[in-house]
């Protein structure tokens, strides 16, 4: 993890019209934030145009960051999710609503997520996460894929840690699901995803 403070001097350095302390800033972090805009709209094209938007952000006020707060990466993938969230609501996307909980069933103890990532599977993966609704899928993408933990979850995505956990209780079980198939050995009933089993 890099210096907060460092990260603050490069920061404003920047919002000063230093290219070079950008550069260093943008190139520690784009990938990260593209990684995650990308998992959270599922297009490339909409990923790279808010990792663009959310580093001129940054750059217009630079002084908005806290390093004593957050670390930048964590600001930048709030800034990053926020406007994701709006793309996704001109997409006409629901974000306000999550699914409303769930009785609990056997298997609690299961992770599907953890268990199929390290496996050939991982497409179906993907593609069963990305039908998530979009407030379960920000927080398993940046828990299970950027791995931060459960408080940096919370404070991109302005919640509370138990909220997070919530959301992924529930987005695990509607994985374990859709994932039920795959993890007998069978293809994944992953809608919009073809289900093709190998010899």
């Amino acid at each position: 993890m890099h210096d907060g403070a460092q990260e603050a001097e490069l920061l404003r350095k920047a919002g000063r019209g230093d290219e070079a302390a950008f550069l260093v800033l943008y190139e520690r972090h784009r990938t990260p934030v593209f990684r995650f805009t990308c998992r959270l709209l599922g297009k490339a094209e909409l990923a790279e145009d808010v990792t663009q938007e959310c580093f001129l952000a940054v750059l217009r006020r630079p002084e908005a960051y806290e390093p004593g707060r957050a670390s930048l990466r964590t600001y930048l993938c709030a800034i990053a999710r926020h406007l994701a969230l709006k793309q996704l609501k001109k997409l006409g996307q629901e974000t306000m609503m999550d699914d409303p909980p769930e009785n609990p069933s056997g298997g609690a103890g299961m992770n599907p997520l953890r268990r199929v990532i390290d496996e050939e599977a991982a497409a179906a993966v993907r593609a069963a996460v990305a039908t998530l609704p979009p407030l379960q899928r920000e927080v398993v993408v940046l828990f299970e894929y950027e791995e931060m933990s459960l408080a940096e979850t919370a404070a991109i995505c302005d919640i509370d840690v138990g909220t997070v956990k919530s959301r992924l209780h529930r987005a695990r079980a509607r994985l374990r699901r859709t994932l039920a198939p795959l993890l007998r050995g069978g293809p994944a009933a992953v809608p919009g995803a073809r289900g093709e089993t190998g010899p």
